[in-house]
């Protein structure tokens, strides 16, 4: 993954490009830790070799797992990223379309690039924070 910083004011934003088989949750994750980010938002487009998308189902207060292992475009990731017990937190959802025009969404549990995915992080200059949510199951943001 390359990155390059595109602003650098009181809202950072930062490009990056991910390599074809970079892992881009881990790879978005590391950079959320290296960088120090804390309240981003996120947005990409570009394409996976294989994905696992996530349902989350709240009477079992876990996702559901749904594989693709098959060439999909990128259509639409969104997300963002916050603070877990001091450490950054990734929440990003994801269209991607396959080669028939189909689209499938969800949770992005999983994800090997192929060829590429472009990613633009704004951030802010103030913190978000996550707190486990019994009834849920989930780490939600607590402002």
């Amino acid at each position: 993954m390359k990155t390059k910083l595109l602003h650098d004011g009181e809202n950072k934003t930062f490009a990056l490009v991910f390599d074809q088989g970079d892992e881009a949750l881990s790879g978005l994750t590391e950079f959320a830790r290296q960088k120090k980010l804390g309240a981003s938002h996120f947005t990409g487009i570009g394409g996976f070799q294989k994905v696992v998308l996530g349902y989350f189902e709240l009477s079992k207060k876990d996702y559901k797992r749904i594989p693709m292992n098959e060439q999909v475009e990128v259509l639409s990731l969104i997300g963002d990223i916050a603070l877990e017990e001091g450490e950054p937190k990734i929440h990003v959802h994801v269209v991607v379309g396959t080669s028939t025009g189909a689209a499938h969404g969800g949770h992005l549990l999983e994800a090997q690039v192929r060829p590429t995915l472009e990613v633009i992080v704004t951030e802010s200059p103030r913190h978000l924070h996550r707190e486990f949510d019994p009834a849920s199951g989930l780490a939600l943001l607590r402002l």
